[in-house]
């Protein structure tokens, strides 16, 4: 149990200090949650099953700073409310619902003025949901909510400098199609200690007459380099699927997540998830044929070794 009779170099106890102590003598930065909301939705193929495509929630915002842009959507943090407590709030607010998978991605803070109004720190949070149990609405400071697609594609790579350099782009597409944003990424792998860490930059591409609000790209590309990374080794992919589904729907979320450019190997694919999927005695009509559908198992846990 810590002494609270100590007293300090002005010779105060704590209760002493706090009952002086004047909030408002230093400048304090205010925070808000962002949320990178993500969902799967079909791309009809004739004849065929449906592709997958990688979707993001954007709303345009209808108030200053970026008035008209598209932008995560988020907002400020109560003075008396907790992070993952303003993160549901917001969650609730922007899709109506209030039970999706979501976890912490990371503070956004570096750059000091990255919001024209204040200091603001924007810790970000990255969720996903199956898209029929979403309904998208506009919060408080936006006027429209819509989904985008998103992919990141790999352009180039350069490794004739002292530092190898990666170039993507990263693309998101509005489903009414009227909203294109399009940015040239630049992925420097720099030494931090023994390890090396890529340390991204970004430029909007030549045809993009649209950009993100604030630095929001930042965020965009950090969510999609997280969702990539854990799909390897985590059930991550199966917060997109719906209760019962087909091997082969699971594996065309995995192809859009990865964004590979060319399909999975099923056999390798179906080996890779065996333990994490049970099958039912459901069955789901697919290109016209009768296939089995699984669900999740939810005694798998990962191992390293599998």
């Amino acid at each position: 149990m810590r002494n609270l009779d100590i007293k300090n170099k002005d010779g105060l106890t704590e209760k002493e200090f706090l009952a002086s102590y004047v909030p408002g003598n230093y400048d304090r930065p205010s925070n808000t949650v962002d949320m990178l909301l993500f969902t799967i939705d079909d791309i009809p193929v004739e004849g065929k099953d449906p592709d997958k495509a990688l979707k993001l929630l954007l709303v345009k915002r209808g108030d200053h700073p970026y008035i008209g842009c598209y932008g995560i959507p988020g907002g400020f943090v109560n003075i008396d409310e907790g992070l993952s407590t303003a993160c549901y709030r917001e969650l609730k607010e922007e899709t109506n619902i209030d039970s999706v998978y979501f976890e912490q991605l990371k503070t956004f803070g570096d750059l000091v003025d990255r919001d024209p109004r204040m200091r603001v720190i924007s810790i970000a949070y990255l969720a996903l949901a199956d898209k029929t149990n979403i309904k998208a609405v506009a919060g408080d400071d936006a006027t429209y909510a819509q989904w985008f697609t998103v992919k990141k594609d790999f352009v180039s790579s350069d490794n004739s400098g002292i530092e190898r350099v990666d170039v993507y782009n990263i693309t998101l597409i509005s489903d009414d199609g009227e909203v294109k944003i399009g940015y040239v990424v630049y992925e420097r792998f720099v030494k931090n200690g023994i390890i090396t860490i890529k340390v991204p930059s970004y430029e909007p591409l030549k045809w993009s007459k649209d950009e993100l609000a604030f630095d929001h790209i930042d965020e965009v590309y950090y969510a999609l380099d997280r969702l990539k990374n854990k799909i390897e080794y985590t059930s991550i992919a199966f917060s997109l699927l719906p209760k019962y589904f087909t091997l082969r729907e699971a594996q065309k979320i995995y192809e859009a997540i990865l964004n590979l450019g060319k399909p999975l190997s099923r056999a390798n694919f179906r080996r890779k998830i065996k333990k994490m999927v049970v099958e039912t005695d459901k069955e789901k009509t697919t290109a016209g044929r009768p296939a089995t559908c699984y669900i999740f198992n939810e005694n798998w846990e990962h191992n390293f070794l599998d």
